[in-house]
């Protein structure tokens, strides 16, 4: 890989001699310009407004433009001599936990390769000692004309730098936040634990870009004459308006797509919700018809009917049993013998 700068890392007395290279690339398909009428290129071209004429880069510098409109002419030369340590140097300044660097600061990536045979000794020493201490170093450094931030990490066997913004380039997240203070329940929370569950984890190395394969693909039908493909217009989906609903038809759908059974009564829930539009319950749709009321008067006859037969039937019974009871009774007691008067003299 071809170096874009070259210098040294600054590790307290010790310095690595290091070559600065790109650690990614893109891949998005570039258009151009052009003339719609007869596809003829647009061109910029570069021209100096006092002498009204095109110029070449060689001819082109930089400058400063003040307040008034005045041109402050800057070059290489200058700001190669401006008195920071970092000019040609990655000046380590702390070695701190990676969880303390905000992912919203992350910039360019870049790999540090060593720059020859003796530097290789010191690189080896830096990359083990962030490997041991589990640290990431944070250290400035100055590219493309002005003094940057960076992070030093170890990714597999070579030290990475991330480039970092200053604090005061990040936004505070003022005014984005949803104005209206909303309620989640513990319900909801748990349908999303189980979404977040279901969809589980992926490798990085699947994804890819649709859109520039698409994009790809279309330009070569058109180069070889052919009508490009169009995108199947996407299928209707139902109005879902409770949030339960959402959550539970999306917990469905993610295991349907990893062949997994998702229970009934949850799938005819989400369904329920996600295609029909629920409607409010009036005040009087409680209140019973005619003929359900009287239905409910019939009913409410009979039941005091056969409750009025059954316990007539009940004292029945239990007056025979009464008398059966008697008579047993009366059989079992044998009759007492008469005793003869004694007479008298």
């Amino acid at each position: 890989m071809r170096s874009i700068w070259n210098g040294a890392i600054s590790f307290g007395l010790v310095s690595i001699p290091i070559k600065l290279v790109n650690a990614t690339e893109s891949h998005s398909v570039s258009f151009r310009q052009i003339h719609t009428e007869d596809g003829g290129r647009i061109r910029y071209r570069k021209v100096c407004e006092l002498e009204d004429r095109e110029v070449t880069q060689s001819e082109i510098g930089k400058a400063y433009e003040d307040a008034d409109g005045t041109m402050i002419p800057i070059t290489d030369e200058d700001l190669a001599q401006l008195p920071i340590p970092t000019a040609k140097t990655i000046e380590i300044v702390a070695f701190v936990p990676a969880d303390r660097i905000d992912p919203l600061q992350m910039d360019a990536a870049y790999y540090l390769s060593a720059n020859g045979v003796p530097a290789a000794k010191p690189y080896t020493l830096l990359r083990e000692a962030l490997k041991r201490s589990q640290k990431v170093a944070i250290a400035k450094y100055a590219l493309r004309g002005r003094e940057r931030l960076g992070m030093l990490r170890v990714v597999d066997d070579v030290i990475a730098m991330h480039g970092l913004l200053w604090p005061d380039e990040i936004r505070a997240p003022e005014g984005v936040a949803p104005d209206t203070t909303v309620t989640v329940r513990d319900k909801e929370l748990d349908l999303a634990d189980a979404l977040m569950d279901t969809l589980g984890e992926v490798d990085l190395a699947d994804l890819h870009d649709d859109y520039r394969e698409a994009v790809e693909e279309m330009i070569t039908a058109k180069a070889s004459g052919e009508q490009p493909a169009t995108s199947p217009a996407p299928a209707p989906g139902g109005k879902v308006l409770d949030l339960m609903a959402a959550l539970e038809k999306s917990v469905r759908e993610a295991k349907e797509s990893r062949g997994e059974e998702p229970g009934r009564e949850q799938a005819g829930r989400a369904d329920a919700a996600a295609k029909a539009e629920v409607r409010p319950i009036s005040s009087g749709s409680s209140r019973a018809t005619p003929k359900q009321a009287t239905g409910r008067k019939s009913t409410s006859k009979a039941t005091k009917k056969a409750a009025t037969t059954k316990k007539a039937a009940a004292s029945a019974s239990a007056k025979k049993s009464t008398q059966s009871t008697k008579k047993t009774v009366a059989k079992k007691t044998p009759a007492k013998k008469a005793t003869p008067r004694k007479r008298t003299a």
